[in-house]
């Protein structure tokens, strides 16, 4: 297996990148946006042309929700421009290509779960970007599998368990929003999972192409996961003591960009096509420490 892997300094990336290392049987092409710009589409062609990978992933985005209402252009470049090319580039290679996308594709006002098949609706400049990403892949490369996600935290980059942290240990009490509902998942599971699903594209045979979710279980709310990521870091002896946390509406912190109600997603496709679990975000805070670097 070949893999070319974008992004590589990311969550998702730097965790796949470190998973990937450890197989023999895998040779890896990692790159940071230095490395490969993939809104150039001549460097895109020429990075899969000599490397010839049978698998790319992109693990590269333009994540900054807010930024985003401000800097629609680069946000365009780098959520549809970018993918497009890397899935032209390894239709024309005859790899497939793993391409993470997002729950703000939706308009996060659902009730329940959202599936695979429900219509989207992006609130945002980042939603829509990705969502246009999305339609380029599918349309440009027929060996496409798109994993959508939501609230990812890991050891690496800037997430919502290092600021916890952070903020925790300088201030007595927090305010943390509490009617917002998703699925904490955490880097290293995603990266898992799409190692999964490359390898089991590897091996041949009638493959599924298409949408699939995968994020974490059980759904709760920004308070609740900042109550869980507390009672871990004063359980471990992290912090000596919890700060007082206040659950408040969104209206109350208010955000350039709108943020989903909902962000829970069904992860039943995936685990019965590929056998991939959701993502055990509590187990995934154990180690604690691993986030305060």
């Amino acid at each position: 297996m070949r893999v070319l892997i974008t992004g590589c300094y990311g969550q998702v990336g730097s965790s796949l990148t470190e998973q990937l290392a450890k197989d023999t049987n895998t040779e890896v092409l990692a790159l940071d946006r230095d490395s490969l710009d993939i809104t150039n589409q001549k460097a895109v062609n020429a990075a899969v042309t000599e490397f010839k990978p049978t698998i790319i992933i992109n693990a590269a985005a333009h994540t900054a929700v807010d930024k985003a209402e401000e800097e629609v252009e680069l946000s365009y470049a780098i959520n549809r421009d970018g993918p497009k090319y890397l899935a032209q580039a390894a239709q024309d290679v005859g790899a497939a290509i793993l391409h993470i996308s997002t729950d703000y594709v939706f308009e996060g006002n659902k009730v329940g779960e959202y599936v695979e098949s429900d219509i989207t609706n992006p609130q945002g400049v980042y939603g829509n970007s990705k969502l246009a990403g999305e339609i380029a892949v599918s349309e440009a490369c027929s060996k496409h599998v798109i994993l959508r996600t939501a609230w990812v935290f890991g050891e690496n980059g800037n997430n919502f368990v290092k600021t916890m942290l952070r903020l925790g240990a300088a201030q007595d009490k927090l305010s943390i929003v509490g009617d917002q509902y998703g699925g904490p998942t955490y880097a290293g599971d995603i990266a898992n999972a799409l190692i999964q699903i490359a390898k089991r594209i590897e091996q041949g045979g009638a493959i599924e192409f298409g949408i699939y979710h995968f994020s974490g279980l059980p759904h709760v709310s920004w308070y609740e996961f900042a109550e869980t990521i507390f009672d871990t870091a004063v359980r471990q002896g992290l912090i000596h003591k919890k700060p007082s946390l206040n659950s408040i509406t969104t209206e109350k912190y208010p955000t350039p960009a709108k943020r989903p109600s909902s962000s829970r997603l069904c992860t039943d496709k995936i685990n019965n096509v590929f056998s991939i679990e959701a993502s055990d975000w509590k187990m995934a805070l154990n180690n604690i420490q691993a986030y305060t670097g």
